[in-house]
């Protein structure tokens, strides 16, 4: 028996099955649907698309999987290559894992042994934000700020080395002062915090936090697995502050096969780079570097870059703001709109109960959870498609 995620299996509605899947589209035995989340924000050209299946087949007629302990292989090369060159700054060193909690956790060992190479054993906390999400991996909860979570960790007690705060510059610059001396990191799901409740924030809060880091040599952790590769509107959040240690999953390959990176910039790399062994970073996913996953992440940015996706990226936006944009409802609190990404916030999260059902009935799939009526749409999708799942939205409350 399958177990189902996020569900409490003895109450769960039946899932939808799914028979077929092509570009924005999926396919039950009873009807077609949108899939409006990208199956939780990672296929952004879509389902079926015939270059990045033609690559995973052209690799599998090679071989599927090597480990990279004593041994390397050309995709694991090139795509390492690529995201030199593709990222910006010096965020060169590649760190593969097999998913966004599994990079996130090697992002904050290698912040917290970084500080230990150097003699620094005081910085043991965390700095994050409340309504973080970061992962359902142990460490990646403790950062997180997730309530579906907070009964859980509460049986190792008190988080002592984990500080939470307000996406706010005061609470920032106070924090600072106040434990500059004990983080070794701050992680941040940068612009928009996800599974938080698609929350928004300004650019302004991370350009100081960067400025802060710098002052008192704190590492700067960007989690992009959600926003990454375009979602807030920017290629990467990275683009616009550079952080010192970049995490990449999701859309890395398309959505097609789980992978992610850890990648580090020149400072943290010569951190480990030493004639000591006990410096190494002792840590190794065994499907890092799957040679299926790295054929299909280069061929999907190939398309990404080719087919000008921040183009589409903005006529997505453009269109959402057009349709969305002064909605109003009496159960309706707030309209967010950030990129690739809209969300309705409601008053009481029981009004959002029975919507997945209302929307798969009229073509499209949808997830709501906590207070959060959202979608996180492909970016192949067209005018008319877009249209109909926002329509979808209004049409619950009107």
């Amino acid at each position: 028996m399958i177990w189902y995620p996020y569900e409490q299996m003895k109450t769960m509605r039946e899932p939808f099955q799914i028979i077929d899947a092509k570009g924005v589209w999926l396919k039950t035995p009873e009807w077609e649907m949108i899939d409006s989340i990208s199956s939780w924000w990672s296929v952004i050209h879509g389902y079926k698309h015939p270059e990045l299946t033609e690559a995973i087949k052209a690799q599998a007629d090679c071989f599927c999987h090597v480990m990279l302990g004593g041994l390397t292989h050309e995709p694991v090369q090139r795509l390492s290559d690529k995201l030199r060159s593709f990222l910006p700054g010096d965020l060169n060193y590649c760190f593969f894992s097999d998913s966004g909690s599994v990079a996130v956790e090697v992002a904050l060992k290698m912040a917290l042994q970084y500080y230990v190479n150097q003699g620094e054993r005081q910085r043991t906390k965390v700095l994050a934000l409340t309504h973080a999400y970061h992962g359902d991996t142990f460490k990646a909860m403790e950062v997180g700020d997730d309530a579906d979570y907070h009964f859980i960790l509460e049986a190792y007690g008190e988080k002592k080395d984990v500080i939470h705060i307000p996406a706010e510059i005061p609470a920032l610059e106070e924090v600072f002062e106040k434990y500059h001396q004990e983080l070794n990191c701050f992680i941040v799901e940068p612009l928009l915090q996800g599974a938080g409740g698609m929350r928004m924030y300004d650019v302004s809060f991370l350009v100081r936090a960067r400025q802060l880091c710098d002052r008192y040599g704190v590492l700067l952790v960007f989690d992009e697995v959600a926003t990454g590769f375009g979602r807030t509107g920017n290629r990467f959040v990275a683009d616009l502050v550079l952080p010192d240690i970049l995490v990449l999953g999701k859309a890395l390959t398309g959505g097609y096969i789980g992978h992610a990176v850890t990648v580090a910039n020149q400072k943290v790399y010569d951190g480990f780079y030493s004639d000591e062994p006990e410096k190494a970073l002792m840590h190794g996913p065994t499907f890092m570097g799957n040679a299926l996953a790295c054929s299909a992440a280069l061929k999907s940015i190939e398309i990404f870059e080719r087919e000008d996706y921040m183009a589409k990226i903005h006529r997505i936006e453009e269109i959402t703001r057009r349709e969305m944009e002064g909605f109003e409802a009496p159960e309706v609190r707030e309209v967010r709109i950030m990129g690739g990404c809209v969300c309705v916030e409601v008053k009481d999260a029981g009004c959002l109960k029975g919507y997945q059902r209302f929307a798969g009935v009229r073509g499209v799939f949808s997830r709501p959870f906590l207070n959060c009526m959202y979608a996180m749409v492909p970016y192949i999708i067209s005018e008319e498609e877009l249209v109909r799942v926002l329509d979808t939205m209004k049409e619950w409350f009107t």
